[in-house]
């Protein structure tokens, strides 16, 4: 989705973020973040995933950007590599931090692990998020499990009937 942070394109044009966190608006679609029609609230979280397309010179654009118009954390991540950059608001501007092994975001609560050559994430319980891949395999379960309890409650219902009960 693309941020508009002020009307005037050319004053700063729109940037696309991987991920943004923006607390305090209401859930819905949009076709676009414009922050003037969004209470003047910033996504306060970027996430980005460094792809062999992102050049340079366009990360340390989009870190100018959100630094500019008041992201409070800012993380990227190269797959690839398994590295984890994480920028953070202090005095004013987005710094660098240094030390991040179990790194936790201060706004959300979720912390950053390690699995050995991929990013682990944990909510604020300590439970780790699902991948894609675990989420399909668990909703499929779950409907597996759904089904099975229909056809039994038809079952039942069966049987209701067979006693001469109208359930």
């Amino acid at each position: 989705m693309l941020w508009y942070p002020v009307p005037d394109r050319r004053v700063a044009g729109p940037v696309a973020p991987d991920v943004m966190v923006a607390i305090g608006r209401p859930k819905g679609r949009r076709g676009c973040y414009k922050q003037w029609e969004e209470g003047g609230i910033a996504p306060q979280v970027v996430f980005e995933i460094l792809s062999p397309f992102n050049s340079a010179k366009e990360m340390a654009d989009k870190l100018g950007f959100y630094d500019r118009f008041g992201v409070e954390e800012y993380y990227v991540y190269d797959p690839p590599g398994n590295l984890l950059e994480v920028w953070l608001r202090q005095d004013g501007q987005l710094r660098r931090m240094a030390h991040i092994k179990g790194w936790t975001s201060p706004r959300l609560g979720i912390r950053f692990g390690s699995t050995g050559d991929s990013l682990a994430i944990f909510d604020p319980q300590g439970q780790p998020f699902l991948s894609s891949v675990e989420l399909a395999e668990r909703l499929r379960q779950e409907a597996a499990r759904a089904e099975q309890e229909r056809a039994r409650a038809d079952r039942l219902v069966e049987r209701l009937r067979a006693l001469g009960v109208e359930p």
